[in-house]
């Protein structure tokens, strides 16, 4: 069995692998020397959103200035790639994007996951939308998302163990930016089996409130 590490110089050093902690679950201890940083800023619905960018896991850089004021945008911070609880909620997306797409909304999902781990990530769940990676919690905190220190994990691929390294933990919040540029709505008690058709629902009074 082939075993690959997944890092960047951003960690130059990996630490002893921790094996698959559900490292997304909220209600998990934190792991000693841990922390939660104290949001920069508190972003209200009906604050102007901020605008970011940061690499993707195609490798270009995603501009939300090419998105906001032209359709709804989310952005669902989720804590690491390839747990169980960011899996279902990404994946939800992706089932869900089709009928996302119809009501104007462009999906991007944030962690503080190394690029190489977004790419895997997105390719073996085969999804259809923006992984950004946000590996020193800027985006998180442009956003008033709180996060905590990084971690690995290890994931079997196709015969091949990989492991992912992620520079913070970011909560699990969902963001929906109107097309007016403004926080429409904030959700920091997010459930990941229905984020998405959350989304949905939201989006859809939104706009029949608008008309």
């Amino acid at each position: 069995m082939r075993v690959r590490v997944i890092f960047s110089l951003l960690l130059p050093l990996l630490v002893p692998v921790h094996g698959n902690l559900a490292a997304d679950d909220p209600a998990r201890p934190l792991p000693s020397g841990a922390f939660a940083s104290v949001p920069d800023l508190t972003l209200r619905e009906g604050d102007a959103a901020p605008a970011f960018q940061a690499l993707s896991s195609t490798g270009q850089v995603w501009k939300s200035d090419d998105f906001v004021g032209k359709k709804y945008v989310v952005v669902f911070f989720f804590p690491a790639a390839c747990t169980s609880g960011c899996t279902q909620q990404a994946c939800l997306y992706r089932d869900q994007l089709q009928a996302l797409q119809a009501e104007g909304i462009e999906v991007v999902g944030v962690s503080g996951d190394l690029p190489p781990g977004q790419q895997l990530f997105q390719r073996h769940h085969s999804l259809n939308f923006s992984l950004l990676s946000d590996s020193e919690g800027k985006v998180a905190r442009q956003f008033g998302v709180p996060v905590r220190a990084g971690d690995q994990i290890t994931r079997t691929v196709d015969g091949t163990d990989y492991v992912l390294a992620r520079g913070v933990t970011a909560s699990r919040w969902t963001f929906i930016i109107g097309k007016d540029g403004k926080v429409a709505r904030k959700n920091t008690a997010v459930d990941p089996e229905k984020d998405a058709l959350n989304v949905l629902e939201t989006v859809r009074r939104l706009t029949a409130a608008a008309e």
